[in-house]
């Protein structure tokens, strides 16, 4: 009998689940995961320390409520740098990092060179962090900015697998 094997390279079908289900409850108990996948929990538990080890679980980590927080104004900034070389990016990429109210950054093929999605408690916080923060990075040439206005799906700490 032959399994066929998803496009994720060595990942099986049970690995795809495990995934998928980590991602939806991180703090669920080996038993649970292995009766939703259905293995038993010796197996299931060797396949998600597999899965940690071999860095296709990256971590497990708490997902907060930004609005109870008072963290519910998200800007979009379209970043142009005035150089594209490898150690401009390098430079910029180092630098952004450090900007806490970046929850995201994406080297973008287009008119502009990177997405950056910044979350903070209102447009005066978010003005001075785009002003004195990020405005300032190494080869910044020019911002542009899009605030959200609601927000209607947004990932918490996971991605689906495709289907599995």
């Amino acid at each position: 009998m032959t399994t066929e094997k998803p496009s994720h390279g060595d990942l099986d079908h049970f690995d795809l689940k495990i995934l998928e289900v980590v991602t939806e409850d991180g703090r669920i108990s080996i038993t649970d995961l292995a009766a939703r996948i259905g293995l038993s929990k010796t197996p299931c538990q060797l396949r998600l320390k597999r899965l940690v080890d071999e860095g296709y679980i990256e971590g497990f980590s708490a997902i907060l409520n930004p609005a109870k927080l008072g963290l519910d104004h998200i800007a979009f900034a379209e970043v142009k740098l005035s150089s594209t070389q490898e150690d401009a990016l390098r430079s910029f990429n180092l630098a952004v990092r450090k900007i806490k109210e970046v929850e995201e950054c994406h080297m973008i093929a287009g008119r502009f060179d990177y997405l950056l999605k910044i979350r903070t408690r209102d447009i005066r916080r978010y003005r001075h962090v785009l002003g004195e923060r990020i405005s300032t990075l190494p080869y910044v040439a020019s911002t542009s900015t899009s605030v959200a206005m609601e927000t209607v799906k947004e990932a918490r700490g996971g991605f689906s697998t495709g289907g599995a």
